[in-house]
């Protein structure tokens, strides 16, 4: 299905003048991809679809959903949190705390391996850990800490893949019993309660709200978000994030994602982190 110009501006006028958010700033390539697949999945086309998002805020507020939550599993691209243990831990170990805000953090999959990472480094007392996502129903999902298993089979071998004995310096296989529960029968992996209680969650929209939490972190991580926006919204954030970490702090995207723009220069590159510069 091949969505028209007219029909992505129909959307983000809908969403514009009935809900505080605004998609006029998305990267067109992302809105169309993603409006096609809602509304094949739907069986609606984008006039049906916006009457419906205009009369019926749940409606509205599902598709919102549908278009801002990205896939996501613990532990993924193992290479990245090996990287976090390695460059960034050495250094958490010196600090009284550690302030870490998962910016746009979907169903919180990525929460929950920071945090299990945390955990297992000992590092837990002193981490303080912030979330946010536009998607309510994401958070709702983050909060809850329960995925169906008969998807993400590979949790526990992605956990197992990370997480090690630092003395011994070998794998600790089976490192996942001691953070979540694997019910087959029932079709749910469910986090512990103390991963779940952990973290504060808050809806944000990077693209009108600043940072709720009031305070600046040493680590954000916003993997896998900015490939939605254009260059515009791309700085506006990228200002946001420069605002909101300590001088030091280090800022991790997506595999595929890097700093463009005027505040490439702001930010040292220390792959795969972005470490902004000390005053």
């Amino acid at each position: 299905m091949k969505v028209k110009a007219t029909e992505i501006s129909l959307f983000q006028k809908t969403v514009r003048e009935h809900t505080r958010y605004n998609f006029d700033d998305y990267s067109p390539t992302s809105l169309r991809r993603r409006l096609a697949r809602i509304m094949m999945e739907l069986n609606m086309d984008m006039v049906q679809m916006a009457k419906a998002m205009q009369s019926d805020p749940g409606f509205m507020q599902k598709i919102i959903g549908k278009m801002t939550v990205h896939t996501t599993e613990l532990f993924r691209d193992p290479e990245i949190w090996k990287s976090i243990q390695e460059q960034l831990f050495p250094s958490f170990r010196k600090q009284d705390e550690i302030k870490i805000w998962h910016s746009g953090c979907s169903t919180g999959q990525e929460v929950y391996s920071m945090m299990m990472l945390l955990h297992s480094a000992g590092l837990w007392d002193k981490a303080q850990i912030y979330a946010s996502d536009l998607s309510a129903s994401a958070l709702q999902k983050a909060k809850r800490g329960s995925y169906p298993y008969r998807f993400n089979q590979n949790y526990p071998e992605n956990c197992d893949q990370v997480l090690f004995r630092e003395k011994a310096g070998r794998e600790h296989k089976g490192a996942w019993r001691s953070y979540f529960d694997i019910d087959k029968a029932r079709d749910r992996i469910q986090m512990k309660d103390f991963l779940r209680h952990k973290p504060r969650f808050r809806t944000l929209d990077l693209v009108r709200d600043q940072n709720l939490f009031g305070m600046e972190f040493d680590l954000i991580v916003c993997r896998n978000v900015i490939i939605y926006f254009n260059q515009l919204l791309q700085n506006r954030v990228f200002d946001l994030y420069h605002k909101n970490l300590k001088p030091k702090g280090a800022l991790l995207l997506g595999v595929h994602e890097s700093i463009t723009g005027p505040f490439r220069d702001r930010y040292v590159n220390n792959a795969p982190f972005y470490i902004k510069e000390a005053l």
